[in-house]
């Protein structure tokens, strides 16, 4: 059985710093390109960036400079460092695991930045 678990998320000033980790287990996690999504509430879901099995990032514009991401493929285990974070950020943060035309979700983790 597949599972992606995300976890770190919660409440946090602006400003301040969170570390979202999502671990996998049910996959050859070295394999799997990973990505990091957010959905804020009454919008859409949208990238917040992603990781090649190599280890090559990108990122929207939106956390550029901001956020980090980073994989641990012996702890099968991607993280997200999120810096300066600002109101702009609170959403639920998503990973997700992608293979050739094989995808799964986490259950997504809840971040909220405010004072």
């Amino acid at each position: 059985q597949v599972q992606l678990v995300e976890s770190g998320g919660g409440l946090v000033q602006p400003g301040g710093s969170l570390r979202l980790s999502c671990a996998a287990s049910g996959i050859t996690f070295s394999l799997y390109a990973m990505g990091w999504y957010r959905q804020a509430p009454g919008k859409q879901r949208e990238l917040v960036g992603t990781i090649t099995r190599g280890g090559t990032t990108t990122y929207a514009d939106s956390v550029k400079g901001r956020f980090t991401i980073s994989r641990d493929n012996g702890k099968s285990t991607v993280y997200l460092q999120m810096n300066s974070l600002n109101a702009q950020d609170t959403a639920v943060y998503y990973c997700k695991a992608d293979f050739l035309s094989t995808q799964y979700w986490g259950q997504g983790t809840q971040v909220t930045v405010s004072s």
